[in-house]
């Protein structure tokens, strides 16, 4: 199977580029270095033709730039999408997606089910959920992949306020699941590697960590690296932006493991790779 990983310069394209190239995947990079400014008018000059599966890997998972750039997040997150959807199905390609729990409201009790329907209220939602729609209606052969908090935004957040905050307001009241890179790169490759193998498990499914907790947790857990500043530190109050956070953005993550034998993996572990990752310098 020949797959296409259209990425930008972020983390997630690097490793994963990487770790399907070492799991033996014959696989192709299509660099989208703007991503809110493309130019889809070539995009048949980007997919090589024996293109089996065009795996999109922009990952966007912070409401606070989408709110920022509305446009540029429906680029970026509907858009661009949807015309790779419209590319695979005309020509019979598969598409794997990215979403986030984002596309639903936070006020479920319980974990959100991969078969739960989106109620977004932000722009980062809306886009991804009715990016969600289309590509159900355009592609048959579609992976969609829900993902909890990306853990680099919250690292980013805490180092950047070390240059000019001592005090970061995080609240106890969102819930959730923080996913490093790497960790969603392992989880792509095993859902490429089984598509390669003939497995018809097209649908939606959902990863984050394995541990919920609360974005203030979250903060403590982060201060307390060797490698943090110790001049910051995090209080429990709600900050601006939360209006943009769910107060439960815990997701169900049994049937990626049913389905694809994809356990989840503690993001505890990943927090000292994570922040190499993310301060990591790439070439432009």
């Amino acid at each position: 199977m020949n797959v296409l990983v259209a990425h930008d310069y972020g983390p997630l394209g690097r490793v994963l580029l990487e770790q399907l190239r070492k799991a033996s995947v014959q696989v192709r990079s299509l660099l989208i270095s703007e991503p809110a400014q493309a130019d889809f008018s070539a995009l048949a000059d980007w997919v090589p033709e024996d293109t089996d599966l065009i795996v999109n890997a922009l990952w966007l998972t912070d409401p606070e730039e989408a709110e920022a750039d509305p446009e540029g997040i429906r680029h970026a997150a509907f858009t661009l999408p949807v015309a790779f959807a419209e590319h695979a199905r005309e020509r019979g390609m598969a598409l794997l997606q990215l979403s986030s729990s984002y596309v639903f409201d936070g006020r479920k009790q319980s974990a959100y089910l991969a078969s739960n329907p989106g109620q977004p209220f932000g722009q980062l939602g809306n886009w991804q959920w009715e990016c969600e729609q289309a590509v159900r209606a355009l592609v048959p052969r579609h992976i969609l992949l829900r993902t909890g908090w990306g853990l680099g935004r919250f690292l980013r957040k805490l180092q950047l306020s070390a240059g000019s905050n001592t005090v970061v307001e995080l609240s106890s009241r969102n819930l959730g699941q923080p996913v490093a890179h790497r960790d969603l790169a392992r989880v792509i490759v095993a859902i490429v590697q089984q598509l390669g193998c003939g497995a018809e498990v097209w649908g939606t499914y959902q990863y984050a960590g394995a541990e919920e907790i609360s974005q203030y947790e979250l903060g403590l857990a982060i201060l307390a690296m060797p490698e943090m500043p110790k001049t910051v530190r995090v209080v429990d109050e709600a900050p601006a932006w939360a209006s943009l956070e769910l107060q439960n953005a815990t997701l169900g993550c049994t049937k990626i493991r049913n389905t694809f034998g994809v356990k989840q993996m503690p993001w505890r572990t990943a927090l000292a790779d994570e922040l190499a990752l993310i301060t990591a310098k790439h070439p432009r």
